[in-house]
């Protein structure tokens, strides 16, 4: 079974995608909570804005897909759970699988699933988890005809930042988008480079996968709105920020700015103009 279907219903009709990503609380970290503490507001909050997708956990996707009506946004299942976001790392670090993650995708009507794919200095057991984790989601994606979003992640050494810590070497991020797209990737979930004019290079080794820009930390609306417009002008299909949309004072606006950089070519300063309209 393709898996087409569904993946028509997360892609627009322009083949690109805004997801907003509400499943922090799933990785038991207290300051990825602020602002999600009542979630039944936030998704309602982010559905009334009308983004493409919204990403979600398997305990609080059901929110989503009470609202009625076909037009809400369609839902993209988080299926696994790290412990990898503190500032002191844990004496044990794991990505661990929900169970029969795409049977629960499709009793909720997801339309994709998205597992990590986590590259963090000298934690190559923890890497070996996730590699284990897509082998396993794979064929049960290919089953049921759920797409896979895979999200190759590669952090920095905990001791420099701690806690969120995305590195945007080009040359870390190149192979592992590469390893997700030959592990069966349908879509790629994957971070920003540090020179975000080369994020071409990203699109180019994802081959016919689409590439959604990960948001990461929050971080000023200039540089959020001016990032978005970079990577789409690069090839990307499309953006997953969090953080940066459900943090923000006015949530609702800021999906209406980066809808309109993802799907109407807007420039940075329309953008900008629309956030603060």
């Amino acid at each position: 079974m393709n898996t087409f279907p569904r993946l028509n219903r997360l892609l627009a009709q322009d083949g690109r995608c805004f997801d907003v990503a509400i499943d922090h609380g799933f990785f038991n970290e207290r300051s990825f909570l602020n602002n999600i503490e009542d979630m039944r507001h936030v998704i309602t909050t982010i559905v009334d804005a009308n983004p493409d997708a919204v990403q979600l956990s398997p305990g609080l996707a059901p929110l989503l897909q009470a609202i009625p009506g076909k037009a809400k946004p369609a839902l993209v299942l988080r299926t696994d759970v790290a412990n990898v976001y503190k500032r002191q790392l844990p004496r044990f670090l794991f990505s661990r699988m929900i169970e029969d993650a795409v049977e629960q995708a499709v009793a909720l009507d997801a339309a994709c699933v998205v597992v990590n794919l986590l590259l963090l200095p000298d934690q190559p057991e923890l890497y070996a988890s996730c590699i284990e984790n897509i082998c396993r989601l794979k064929p049960q994606c290919s089953r049921y005809g759920m797409p896979l979003m895979i999200e190759p992640l590669v952090m920095q050494v905990n001791s420099n930042v701690g806690g969120y810590m995305v590195d945007g070497d080009l040359d870390k991020i190149l192979p592992l988008v590469r390893q997700a797209v030959e592990l069966g990737a349908d879509v790629i979930k994957a971070d920003p480079c540090d020179d975000v004019s080369r994020y071409h290079q990203v699109i180019e080794v994802a081959g016919e996968c689409p590439v959604l820009v990960r948001g990461g930390g929050r971080t000023s609306d200039e540089e959020i709105i001016n990032r978005t417009y970079e990577v789409m002008r690069q090839g990307a299909s499309g953006i997953v920020y969090g953080r940066n949309v459900i943090q923000h004072e006015r949530p609702s606006s800021m999906v209406r700015a980066l809808m309109a950089l993802v799907h109407d070519a807007v420039t940075p300063e329309q953008a900008l103009q629309l956030l603060h309209s």
